[in-house]
């Protein structure tokens, strides 16, 4: 997994509530066996027209937020069922960060495993978030996870709280298995230690 520490870019507002994950990805694109290829189907009952035309209402189709690396949301962000295409195809379209008073737990935890980091803010300080974005077109913003802070070039700026176990996660780009992979010499001893016990676990390699 890539290694997330800091990100700068353009904000894009999504002002809804309980957006959840078939509006994020809708089921009839989860028919992929790899991670790859949800980006271009982000949102699309929202993005597009029923003749496949993109529709211009839709805040994501503005000129000014085209390449937004960072989404800001309202309560209760990736709700719905637990599919993880959700954070696929919100990392492939290019967020790397989302930024929400509240999210479905499954699918905040499912964020840190894709290399996306979700942050949590009081309700106050994502509307002022929101006030700011929407009075400047094309606004970007700076989030450092070092730090934990997200600031503008106006001198707007906040702290936000994460669990360090996640944060070390994405600093070092490690999913499930990168954890796992920090202890391969314990699991290699171990393997070897009962491969001779255990010989219909581990088969051998040499008969």
């Amino acid at each position: 997994m890539e290694p997330l520490e800091r990100v700068h870019g353009i904000v894009a507002p999504l002002d809804r509530m309980n957006v959840d994950t078939d509006q994020i990805i809708p089921k009839q694109f989860l028919k992929r066996v790899e991670r790859t290829g949800f980006g271009e189907f982000l949102f699309f009952d929202w993005r597009y027209h029923e003749d496949g035309t993109p529709n211009p209402d839709f805040e994501l189709n503005h000129e000014h937020h085209q390449d937004a690396k960072i989404l800001l949301t309202s309560h209760n962000f990736g709700s719905g069922s637990s599919r993880e295409h959700a954070p696929w195809a919100l990392r492939e379209f290019g967020f790397q960060v989302i930024i929400a008073p509240s999210f479905a737990d499954i699918f905040y935890n499912n964020c840190f495993k894709n290399a996306i980091l979700p942050i949590v803010l009081p309700e106050n300080k994502v509307k002022e978030l929101f006030d700011i974005v929407n009075s400047k077109k094309g606004h970007e913003m700076t989030v450092d996870l070092k730090s934990q802070t997200i600031s503008d070039d106006e001198g707007w700026s906040i702290n936000f709280d994460i669990d360090p176990f996640k944060k070390k996660s994405l600093l070092e780009g490690l999913d499930d298995i990168g954890h796992s992979l920090e202890h391969e010499d314990k699991i290699r001893i171990y393997e070897n230690k009962h491969s001779g016990e255990r010989k219909w676990v581990i088969p051998d390699d040499s008969e």
